[in-house]
């Protein structure tokens, strides 16, 4: 696994996440579960995704983030 640079703050990690392209243009994002896990916790990471209104699911080894406030439907 590999190591996690010092200066990589799970604050600078969520402000990445979130301010990527497609989460600022509303999109969907995904992230490994460890990787969430490992670098700002489930827990935290659930409050950031909640505080700023999206959702979330998981599925499989990823996290996948819905970056706007849409319902979400499962066709199957």
């Amino acid at each position: 696994m590999a190591q996690i640079p010092e200066f990589l703050t799970p604050e600078m990690w969520l402000q990445q996440v979130f301010g990527s392209a497609e989460a600022l243009k509303g999109g969907v994002v995904k992230r490994q579960i460890r990787d969430v896990e490992r670098l700002v916790g489930r827990e935290a990471f659930a409050r950031a995704v909640k505080r700023r209104g999206f959702q979330a699911v998981e599925n499989g080894r990823y996290f996948v983030i819905f970056c706007n406030d849409h319902p979400i439907r499962r066709l199957r």
